[in-house]
């Protein structure tokens, strides 16, 4: 008698515990996205994407795209690299880091990732011994958290004052550590506030971390992606004090997100974390992950001997004309309060005022709701850490944030209680 194959047992099941913890803005924006009206004829303004490398305004280097066919067209990088990354790439990093911190950084201090995101994910698995925990801002990127939640190591959320230009409450930085915490998590520039952090800041953070017997994990994805009135300081610079894992990648600075290369960078002096066999570790997880293609590492000396002044300052402009236009147009609407204005990156926080709509209960709720009434996409603060926040890129042309802030204009007016004043 054959059997009905509804009653076949099968021993498997998904990882419940993934699924419950994958909290990412891809994933966010994608739920976001099924609002969308599809016969809406204008063009999305994609405000939630911080990829601004789709915008001719913000396209890379043609010298940049040489240096990786140079790479491709020799023939010599086709094999899989060194499990660390490819030697001549690890120097020019080193040498690249070391003009901008008091040590002098050799290949060995650096290891090459896929993109940023691989570079966190390598971290937080050489932390997660049972027991230990981190300390991670709020607001965050998002990674962090659900790379820690699958690898089953805690988080502490300490919390960024947007008063102070969301510094870091060290107050509460103290009073979440324990003898289980090992590392406290940096980002500056600041995703997703924008903020760019003073020395004497990053020097008390240090001093923080070394009188909490723990090291410094610092996210500069967005490193000398300044444009305001402090310049960018990396946190290595103070890893006498206490030891960093500085993180960093091509992505942003140099507008190849696509490009998946990244990096982690040691500035440890003292060697500290070799001692404590977070080197060793880190050394045999990416023994057993992928690597970064070969001819992309390789290309990584030509980018950086390429990578002139003027390139920079003319990102850099772009940006901070940007900035200034979000951020005074925001301000003129009455349900959204931008705090401070962005003195780096490509990201701004901007607080929801509910108090001011009518039938919009929350941010993830006033987001699906834009995007399909007005096809303008933002990523929901929730996604962040901040409930009833609104993360903002305004890495894109002028013109598509013109249009963006007028159809939120727009979008307010139709949902503005009765009493409030029409713009």
């Amino acid at each position: 008698m054959e059997m009905n194959r509804g009653d076949q047992h099968w021993n498997f099941h998904s990882n419940e515990h993934l699924n419950k913890s994958s909290i990412s803005v891809r994933g966010t924006l994608n739920l976001i996205s099924s609002h969308l009206n599809t016969h809406d004829p204008r063009p999305i303004i994609y405000f939630g994407r911080a990829d601004p490398s789709a915008y001719p305004s913000f396209r890379t280097s043609p010298l940049f795209v040489e240096s990786l066919v140079n790479t491709v067209q020799s023939f010599k990088f086709n094999s899989y690299p060194f499990t660390y990354g490819v030697l001549s790439a690890r120097r020019a990093l080193a040498e690249y880091y070391s003009n901008n911190v008091p040590y002098q950084l050799s290949p060995d201090d650096v290891f090459l990732t896929v993109g940023c995101t691989q570079a966190i994910e390598v971290i937080i698995a050489v932390l997660a011994r049972p027991g230990a925990n981190i300390l991670l801002s709020r607001p965050s990127y998002p990674q962090y958290e659900s790379r820690a939640a699958f690898e089953r190591l805690e988080v502490r959320n300490f919390d960024l004052i947007p008063e102070k230009g969301w510094e870091v409450d060290l107050d509460s930085v103290e009073a979440l550590a324990d003898n289980n915490t090992v590392a406290i998590v940096i980002i500056n520039p600041n995703n997703p506030c924008g903020s760019v952090y003073t020395y004497q800041h990053l020097k008390e953070i240090a001093e923080t971390a070394r009188k909490l017997g723990i090291f410094v994990i610092s996210d500069e994805v967005y490193a000398h992606m300044a444009f305001g009135n402090k310049p960018f300081v990396p946190m290595g610079v103070f890893g006498s004090i206490a030891p960093v894992l500085t993180l960093g990648s091509l992505s942003k600075k140099w507008c190849v997100p696509g490009w998946r290369l990244g990096w982690i960078l040691t500035t440890d002096p003292n060697g500290i974390l070799e001692k404590h066999g977070i080197m060793e570790s880190m050394k045999n997880y990416l023994d057993i992950t992928a690597d970064p293609p070969t001819c992309i590492q390789a290309a990584i000396p030509q980018i950086l001997a390429k990578t002139s002044d003027e390139f920079v300052s003319g990102l850099l402009d772009l940006l901070r004309t940007n900035a200034d236009i979000l951020y005074n147009k925001i301000n003129e609407i009455p349900c959204l309060t931008c705090p401070n204005k962005p003195e780096g990156t490509i990201l701004a926080m901007v607080k929801l005022n509910l108090e001011h709509l009518e039938g919009i209960s929350d941010d993830v709720d006033f987001c699906s709701k834009l995007v399909k009434e007005e096809s303008v996409l933002i990523l929901p603060g929730v996604a962040v850490g901040m409930k009833n926040w609104l993360r903002f890129s305004f890495g894109m042309e002028r013109s598509s944030i013109e249009d963006g802030v007028a159809r939120l204009k727009a979008f307010y007016q139709r949902h503005a209680k009765a009493n409030n004043h029409m713009l």
